[in-house]
């Protein structure tokens, strides 16, 4: 491919609506969900998007990733795009950490490249094994019953995998496990997620009451620092046992892999600081024999569309990955993708698949 100098660096905000304003986890709550689109464009005139997630509790807030993003603009505009190794190299020499600002354009620069060749993005990562993936929907915590409901309205509108909330208080992550189970069946795959709430003690406590439902995995079910309690559960426990916020980066997966602390690892294009790691990351998996999957993408379509082609061109993704949670969000300025029947198609056509909506592409700044 010819060379092409990358001339701008623009970013605007995404502030997305949450459908449900009182959605909320073991870690917090908020009616919006917030990023901001990196756009990259090239001499020739190409384009490429990435999206940077404002998430509190994976160490990103909107207006910090804003700055980031405008301070490591110098290492990347008036670079050759096809460089890709080398910008990414440095960003890193120009700011520790900052992965979600990283991840934003590292993916803008993969989706710039591959629109310049004219091929979808998973042609990069070595072509597709696959042309879709089954989606993970969330539910988020609120009474048993209620979380029966959603995960009803769910199902009958395809969706076959679930995961299921908890906040550490056993008897009632129990009462929702069990009335989610009884209310959509024994044919729909059930996973939950603490998001580190529980002491180990009653981690092992809950996953061993909750295993009688036949739950497929439990992610991140004690602190992100306690890695011999994370170890522990993993013995002690009859359920898959999956790393998430304890997995937020290269050498934490590496150490999770190396010492066999969990079973399963979930991996964030943003937390892990964009394409080129994660793919890293999942063949670091491979190698120990820990299995791994996409885990949640929130936000726009853009960031979906990008893990959707990564999660196509990697044979070890064998679970159903979180990448369908833009359907409870509004205003998204991209599309290009939707779920059918609980399953996201890989997209076809040049880079990411997806395009900014006429509207938002006509206000833009350039």
């Amino acid at each position: 491919m010819s060379a092409s100098k990358i001339v701008s660096l623009s970013l605007f905000p995404c502030i997305m609506p949450k459908e449900d304003p009182k959605w909320r986890f073991a870690l917090g709550a908020s009616p919006t969900t917030e990023g901001w689109i990196v756009c990259l464009a090239t001499e020739d005139g190409a384009e490429g998007f990435g999206y940077a997630s404002a998430t509190a509790h994976m160490g990103a807030v909107n207006s910090a990733l804003q700055g980031q993003i405008e301070y490591l603009k110098n290492s990347v505009v008036g670079q050759d795009c096809n460089s890709l190794e080398l910008i990414l190299r440095n960003l890193d020499r120009a700011m520790r950490g900052a992965p979600q600002a990283k991840a934003a354009i590292d993916c803008a620069l993969y989706d710039l490249n591959a629109r310049r060749l004219g091929v979808p993005l998973c042609d990069l990562f070595g072509g597709a094994v696959r042309d879709k993936t089954p989606i993970l929907r969330i539910l988020a915590i609120k009474t048993p019953d209620e979380m029966a409901e959603q995960a009803l309205k769910l199902v009958e509108r395809g969706y076959r995998y679930l995961k299921i909330k908890v906040h550490g208080e056993v008897a009632e992550d129990v009462a929702r496990v069990a009335a989610i189970r009884k209310r959509v069946g024994d044919d729909v795959h059930l996973t939950i997620d603490a998001n580190q709430a529980y002491s180990v003690k009653d981690a092992i406590v809950a996953l061993g009451r909750m295993s009688e439902f036949n739950i497929d995995l439990a992610e991140q079910p004690v602190h992100i620092d306690d890695m011999d309690g994370l170890a522990l559960v993993t013995r002690m426990s009859p359920i898959t046992i999956e790393a998430d916020e304890s997995a937020g980066s290269l050498r934490d997966i590496y150490e999770l892999a190396s010492r066999r602390i969990v079973d399963a690892v979930s991996l964030k294009i943003p937390k892990l600081g964009g394409l080129r790691n994660t793919l890293a990351a999942a063949r670091v998996c491979e190698a120990a024999g820990i299995r791994y999957r996409l885990g949640a993408a929130v936000g726009s379509r853009v960031l979906s569309a990008a893990a959707i082609h990564l999660a196509c061109s990697l044979p070890g993704v064998e679970y159903a990955c979180e990448l369908g949670e833009f359907e409870r969000l509004l205003d998204d300025p991209f599309e290009g993708i939707e779920i059918e029947n609980g399953f996201l198609k890989l997209p076809t056509s040049v880079g990411t698949g997806v395009r900014l909506r006429a509207e938002v592409a006509a206000s833009r700044p350039r």
